[in-house]
């Protein structure tokens, strides 16, 4: 392929012959097109995904839809998201080497990646599903954000550099306008798209949508989200956007990234997190899952303390752009002043971090895109259970934000609700 032909969508029968002369793809898992074995395995609301294997090896192909693939060709979208998704990995495996997939091609014109194939690894959501407890994840997610969030900021960044990198990034307007809209916007009236478990959270639904703080929160979030062009954020990091095994962590899909909120990245991670410790009481087919509610709580209170520690590291060896320079504090002897600056900033991504997740439960429960977390809860009253819990829970956070002041009294919070009685 020579990225000079018209779009034209992949599918399990022209994979090989389109791509059998691409040398990238050749030279990791053989020249003999023929020969390989492709399979269709996107699951996701946006593009299409195959695994490839040949006899030296597998990779990935990724193709972005000129629609959004949910919802179908009703819902344009620009083929550009995948330009802005491989230059987002780029700049990821920079600032955190070794934790996204490698790339082995790029080709703009067809909106193609093709990356690493990342094996034996699964979703973390469908780990967290099945109960499993891995070892590293809070480690290794805790460092991701600290290191992505603070290198490709004003506090590490040459200003030319990060001008030059936010105008570029600004033009993903379109998947911008799908997370505005779809998670900050749509979850609190009757939008078309949206959906909830019915007629269980009827009542409820009828009552969140009603409650004047929570909506008048989502919006101040809106707006620190559209306005705050802090750093690089991947866009859409959940438990879906994360591969693992026992040993390893890799995030991937960055095509929403773009410049905004430190915050936004941490909430939406850690909400996903909450979500699965709500919905651990639907997954108990083989028995009690006690023991895996206290491992998500663990694992959000070190995700947390990882992230404070790495940014706090960062911010004392490679805080060499514009923001809170040394020349104003160690330079002149006042390290104290450069700890206040830091506990400031930390304390404002703490307090957004909060409100982003709760608006992040609401959405996936009542907007449009939710996650397999409470859909694949069979039995609809259980679920609607399950997911009550969550959205009291995401109210309280988004609307108390202010007044929340350690992640401990959040996990508090959590247990207490998932003891109440359901709806």
């Amino acid at each position: 392929m020579t990225g000079k032909l018209p779009f034209e969508a992949l599918s399990v029968e022209t994979l090989a012959t389109r791509l059998g002369t691409n040398e990238a793809l050749c030279a990791k898992i053989g020249g003999d097109a023929s020969a390989w074995k492709v399979r269709e395995v996107g699951d996701g609301n946006l593009n299409l995904v195959f695994i490839v294997e040949g006899a030296s090896g597998g990779a990935i192909v990724k193709q972005a839809l000129p629609y959004v693939r949910l919802v179908g060709d009703s819902w344009p979208l620009p083929l550009k998201r995948s330009f802005f998704e491989y230059h987002a990995l780029t700049r990821q495996e920079a600032r955190a080497p070794g934790s996204v997939p490698a790339i082995y091609y790029f080709d703009e014109t067809q909106a193609l990646i093709i990356m690493e194939y990342l094996s034996p690894h699964i979703i973390l959501r469908r780990a967290l599903i099945e109960g499993r407890q891995l070892p590293n994840i809070a480690r290794d997610i805790g460092l991701f954000m600290a290191r992505t969030l603070f290198r490709g900021s004003d506090l590490s960044m040459a200003t030319k550099e990060r001008k030059a990198d936010l105008a570029l990034f600004a033009d993903n307007v379109e998947l911008c306008d799908i997370t505005e809209n779809l998670v900050f916007s749509d979850p609190y009236f009757d939008a078309k798209m949206n959906r909830h478990t019915s007629p269980q959270l009827d009542a409820l639904v009828a009552e969140l949508r009603a409650d004047r703080d929570l909506k008048v929160e989502a919006q101040r979030l809106k707006h620190i989200f559209a306005a705050n062009a802090e750093t690089l954020l991947h866009g859409d990091l959940h438990s879906g956007s994360i591969m693992v095994t026992d040993q390893e962590t890799r995030m991937i899909d960055p095509e929403f990234a773009f410049y905004g909120p430190m915050a936004f990245d941490v909430g939406m991670l850690l909400a996903n997190f909450w979500m699965s410790f709500f919905s651990q009481r639907g997954h108990e087919q083989k028995g009690k899952r006690d023991a895996m509610r206290a491992y998500l709580l663990d694992v959000v209170v070190e995700t947390w303390a990882v992230f404070r520690a790495e940014f706090s590291h960062l911010w004392r060896t490679e805080r060499t752009g514009m923001l809170y320079q040394k020349t104003l504090f160690e330079d002149q002897g006042d390290i104290l002043a450069a700890e206040q600056a830091l506990d400031h900033v930390l304390h404002q991504i703490w307090t957004d971090l909060l409100g982003f997740a709760g608006i992040e439960v609401h959405r996936r429960i009542l907007g449009l895109a939710h996650n397999a977390d409470f859909e694949t809860i069979a039995e609809d009253d259980l679920r609607a259970s399950c997911e009550a819990k969550a959205l009291k829970f995401g109210r309280h956070i988004a609307v108390n934000r202010h007044q929340i002041h350690s992640i401990d009294e959040v996990n508090n919070l959590a247990a207490l609700i998932e003891q109440e009685n359901s709806i």
